[in-house]
């Protein structure tokens, strides 16, 4: 007799014995149903938290060290002196960044810039392909995610801060023109050789601002954004010169690809040229003349000077610079004497040299060289240096002088500053005008401060005739104070227009002895004074004392040379 088997239990196994496969074909539906659910589910909490983290996330200030502009100081001609400040920046507007400037900046840097929503997908799986297959470096930050990873956060490599740029950099997007970012990303990215910012970049590359770069310079500032402390020494080292033309190459060929430049525009590009890089011997010369400018124009604005240094101006001088960096090397050469014999027969003496050049009748001051090396010696000996007078005051020993030399005549060892604008009076007829170093002060743009030559009559013409008489008919060196009848001969050619020159040397001690050397040349158009003094350690600690000249070679003759030198090359455009 057969066992009967409950039918469930039938069921049971009937069921275990359906392949699997048949077993999902019959709940894929479900499964499928399961899965978009969680799926739509999390899309929906993604979107929910980007939502929340988007409102709540907002567009922070600049650092303070991203908005902090130098105070930046110029020639007369509009070239680079130098500048004061923590950080070596300027803003400019962007409509003083040539347009083809910022197209050389988005072909290199971000070619969906002005198309994209801050953040840019396509570009940084262009980045990684780039990376792997060997092919020209890019960025996969877009430029709005570069101007937020610079400017507004810091630079910490995380995960949540760089979903946190990518948040603000499209909330900047849509809150601000493309314009407003370009703006920012120029003025505060980095470009070597300590410039931050296109103004800055400009400077220390080409020595032109933003506004006058050419489209061969725009290109090659952008193309050294990618990896500026490597690019930076463009010009001075040939390898990277090398590498940086060919990058050069691939953002020209991308602004004529793209229309940013037309194809006369790519055939006429050549490499530009770039100042040499670290700079030079002269450069440090420089702040002498910047420390003088500096608190002058803090005084012109009633501010103090670091509150100057901090607040982005543009400083306009009188300072020629060409002739600055010529007397350096002028004085340079002179200073080989101190490696004579004689000279070193005091170990501790050491050689000074100040020389001054002014515009008389107007008070300009055209060249000031106060010391040999800044890093040194700190102090101006133009501007504040005590240089005995000895028999260099003698031409204006008859006749009276007023305020502000009113005391010029009882001073033992004036400034050459002082000394030479008492014989710029004499140039200019007796017309006294204060020296002054700043013709205008501008900022964003707009002029703060526009100078005015200070004149008052010190002499009248008789008696400025009497004293240039005088220095024409007397060379009171050290060696000699006897008149002569005859006039001394000027060592220069006189002017086209043949204005008389009058040159006048004179100092203090005789012989063996002599301690200081003026050595002046004036006509009405220029003043120039060299002041030739020496000095060895004092009795007490840090403290000078003055010191005999070296005699080999001749203090005179070479006083003379020098100031003859820079005579000629500060007159040789009105010869």
């Amino acid at each position: 007799m057969k066992r009967l088997v409950p039918w469930n239990r039938v069921r049971v196994r009937a069921h275990l014995r359906i392949p699997l496969r048949l077993r999902l074909r019959r709940t894929r539906g479900r499964l499928l149903r399961r899965l978009l659910i969680a799926f739509l589910l999390l899309i929906a909490t993604l979107c929910t938290a980007a939502v929340v983290a988007y409102r709540l996330t907002d567009i922070p200030e600049p650092h303070p060290e991203t908005v902090t502009q130098s105070t930046v100081f110029v020639d007369d001609k509009g070239s680079y002196l130098g500048r004061r400040g923590p950080v070596d920046r300027q803003e400019v507007p962007l409509s003083q960044v040539p347009r083809y400037v910022q197209d050389a900046v988005i072909a290199a840097e971000n070619r969906s810039f002005r198309t994209d929503d801050g953040v840019s997908p396509r570009a940084i799986t262009r980045a990684v392909l780039a990376s792997l297959t060997g092919g020209e470096r890019q960025g996969g930050s877009t430029i709005t995610q570069q101007y937020v990873k610079n400017a507004l956060l810091s630079p910490e490599q995380s995960l949540s801060r760089k979903a946190r740029e990518a948040l603000i950099a499209i909330k900047l997007d849509r809150t601000r023109s493309k314009d407003d970012i370009l703006a920012g990303y120029l003025n505060t990215v980095y470009f070597g050789r300590g410039s931050a910012g296109i103004q800055a970049a400009a400077r220390n590359y080409f020595g032109v601002d933003t506004r006058n770069l050419t489209v061969s310079q725009g290109a090659a500032l952008a193309s050294i954004v990618n990896i500026p402390s490597y690019y930076e020494k463009a010009g001075s080292d040939p390898k990277v010169t090398a590498t940086l033309k060919a990058r050069w190459t691939w953002v020209l060929d991308a602004m004529t690809a793209s229309g940013a430049i037309t194809a006369k525009q790519r055939a006429d590009a050549t490499f530009p040229a770039f100042r040499f890089y670290p700079p030079g011997t002269t450069e440090g010369q420089r702040q002498y003349m910047i420390d003088v400018a500096a608190k002058e124009a803090a005084d012109r604005l009633g501010i103090t000077e670091d509150q100057l240094a901090r607040g982005g101006y543009t400083v306009h001088t009188t300072f020629d610079l060409a002739l600055q960096d010529a007397t350096t090397e002028a004085v340079k050469n002179l200073k080989a004497g101190k490696d004579s014999k004689d000279s070193q027969s005091d170990k501790g003496t050491k050689l000074h040299t100040a020389v001054v050049a002014i515009k008389p009748g107007d008070g300009a001051v055209r060249l000031l060289y106060g010391g040999s090396d800044y890093a040194r010696q700190p102090f101006n000996d133009a501007v504040g240096g005590a240089v005995e007078a000895g028999t260099a005051l003698d031409p204006f020993g008859k006749v009276l002088l007023t305020a502000p030399l009113a005391n010029l005549q009882k001073t033992p060892a004036p400034t050459p500053l002082t000394l030479a604008s008492a014989y710029a009076t004499i140039a200019a007829n007796g017309l006294y005008a204060t020296p002054y170093t700043i013709t205008k002060i501008t900022r964003d743009g707009r002029q703060v401060y526009t100078a005015h030559p200070d004149t008052r009559r010190m002499l009248d013409e008789r008696e400025a005739f009497m004293v240039n008489a005088h220095m024409s008919k007397t060379t009171s060196t050290p060696e000699t104070s006897k008149t002569s009848e005859e006039t001394i001969p000027s060592p220069l050619t006189p002017t086209a227009q043949n204005t008389p020159q009058t040159f006048f040397t004179a100092g203090a001690g005789g012989g063996i002895t002599r301690r200081t050397i003026w050595s002046t040349t004036l006509n009405p158009q220029l003043t120039l004074t060299v002041a030739l003094f020496a000095d060895h350690p004092g009795k007490k600690k840090n403290t000078t004392a003055p010191a005999q000249l070296p005699n080999n070679p001749s203090p005179i003759e070479s006083a003379e040379d020098t100031a003859a030198q820079i005579w000629r090359l500060a007159t040789a455009g009105t010869e």
